[in-house]
């Protein structure tokens, strides 16, 4: 079997090996009931373009697929920052390979549907015994990609599918002893949703809001807010009543009419749970793999930013989550981990979490488990790649090989009307002029991704990195404030030459 090659594949990676190769297929394959922009399309596949920082290995070849050629500029920027290595070495290493198709179809779609560019593809991995695909999501399309190039998959089987949709979360919580929020899951009808938000206001009576989510929503978009207040769960009408607010709830993505939404309901299922409140709340994130050895390894610790009209739209994240609850987050997380590494899960996943603050005591309810790369993933693995750093579970600190610590600001949605008045070059111009380059000696500084849409689609992300959380948040203030005053400046008139 051809992941059954992964574990030795794997026992090569960093020792140097001369035929070690990677194959990146950043596919957005997932069942989004709103499609994508093709240039957000293509600017999210960008996102892990930070895996050019491991062309510092110098032996290690990289094949990395787009649907669209990645601007020479944007290459020149991440190779730029490779330690101790000379770009040009590490660029001769690489092979940029673009399908030609701007569409938002999912990138390994694009490649299946095309036979004869798939065979090429193939014919660019140097030696298929010691390479392996690293793909972004694993569904049963990447896993039949894999299977034409040749090459094992280093990311969850696709029979794990369950584990990773909003009913199989609960059930494995359930499983794993974890603490989840109240609620049903194995949802397909309205008349499901409204069955189970009646028990659920007939057992939690104080609670006024509850979540609706699709199994298989991604960053928040497939949320919807029931407003239950009010209704008294014994009343003749109480059916009645759920179902009005039901039909009436307010979507987390507002591009979604409720016909599609409840459609995509009944195509693939989803559940209803209690919105946590109290007197405080957050949404922390816990990162982990499975290796191809077997070995549970925890990563790292995330405070998610959210925002969208009811706080479920995930914007960005800090690093680490505060000290107060990263501890009981892991130990959660780590109970998780296990039973999927028992079942044999590899490969990176999260979990998401919503912590409450009652009084002084932080309590933690696990919400949803991300089988794939997720939007922490980027930033994190950044700033593990350029400081050769370590998150130290034990103290919830993350710290570079000298001891000092490091923390992030991260976001995916640096996003304004303005940036459309900049170009790819405006931005590298600006990097230059002001100094947001991440200064390696120091270790500290920003690094951009998603650079591509910055025209198009007036958005751009970027990671702040410091020494504090403080002086991280203040790299990022200083950079987004420089970036919008350089992009208000270009949409200022200017006087015609006469």
């Amino acid at each position: 079997m051809l992941q059954a090659r992964l574990p030795d594949v794997w026992r090569l990676v960093g020792t140097g090996a001369p035929s070690e190769s990677v194959v990146v297929v950043p596919s957005m394959t997932v069942n989004r009931v709103a499609g994508t922009a093709g240039a957000v399309n293509q600017a999210l596949e960008e996102r892990l373009l930070f895996l050019l920082l491991l062309l510092r290995q110098p032996h290690l070849r990289m094949i990395y697929v787009s649907s669209m050629p990645v601007d020479p500029q944007i290459i020149e920027y991440y190779l730029s920052l490779l330690p101790g290595v000379i770009p040009s070495h590490a660029r001769a290493r690489l092979t940029l390979f673009s399908v030609g198709d701007g569409s938002g179809t999912p990138l390994t779609d694009k490649l299946l549907a095309r036979p004869r560019m798939l065979a090429e593809l193939a014919s660019l991995v140097p030696d298929r015994a010691s390479s392996h695909l690293i793909p972004y999501t694993s569904t049963t399309r990447e896993r039949d990609l894999a299977l034409q190039l040749g090459i094992p998959m280093y990311a969850a089987d696709p029979r794990h599918f369950p584990y990773g949709t909003k009913s199989g979360c609960r059930r494995l919580f359930a499983e794993s002893g974890v603490a989840h929020p109240e609620g049903a899951e194995d949802l397909h009808s309205v008349e499901d949703v409204v069955v189970a938000l009646v028990g659920l206001r007939s057992s939690r009576p104080r609670s006024d809001w509850a979540m609706v989510k699709l199994d298989e929503g991604t960053s928040g978009s497939g949320n919807a807010l029931v407003d239950l207040r009010g209704i008294e769960p014994t009343a003749p009408d109480a059916y009645a009543q759920v179902e009005s607010r039901v039909r009436a709830m307010q979507l987390e993505d507002e591009t979604i009419g409720l016909d599609d939404y409840l459609a995509k309901l009944a195509e693939r299922g989803g559940i209803v749970e209690e919105r946590i409140v109290g007197d405080e709340l957050r949404s922390p994130s816990v990162q982990l793999r499975v290796t191809p050895l077997g070995d549970l390894e925890l990563l790292s610790t995330h405070d998610q930013v959210l925002g969208g009209p009811t706080g479920q739209a995930y914007l960005g994240a800090r690093f680490p989550a505060d000290p107060a609850y990263a501890m009981t987050i892991t130990e959660a997380a780590r109970r998780v981990g296990e039973r999927l590494a028992a079942a044999g899960v590899i490969g990176r996943f999260a979990l998401d979490f919503v912590v409450v603050r009652h009084g002084d005591t932080w309590e933690a309810h696990a919400i949803e488990v991300n089988l794939r790369k997720g939007g922490t993933t980027h930033p994190f693995l950044t700033l593990q790649f350029l400081t050769d750093g370590a998150y130290e579970p034990a103290s919830a600190h993350f710290l570079t090989p000298s001891g000092e610590e490091r923390h992030l600001v991260a976001t995916d949605h640096l996003q304004d009307e303005a940036l459309k008045g900049l170009r790819v070059a405006d931005l590298f111009d600006l990097v230059a002029r002001a100094g947001l380059q991440f200064d390696p000696a120091r270790q500290v500084g920003i690094v951009f991704h998603m650079i591509s849409s910055i025209t198009e689609c007036g958005r751009v992300g970027m990671t702040a990195i410091g020494a504090t959380p403080d002086s991280a948040q203040d790299v990022f203030d200083r950079a987004e404030s420089a970036l919008l005053a350089e992009a208000r400046a270009s949409l200022a008139p200017r006087e015609l030459p006469l």
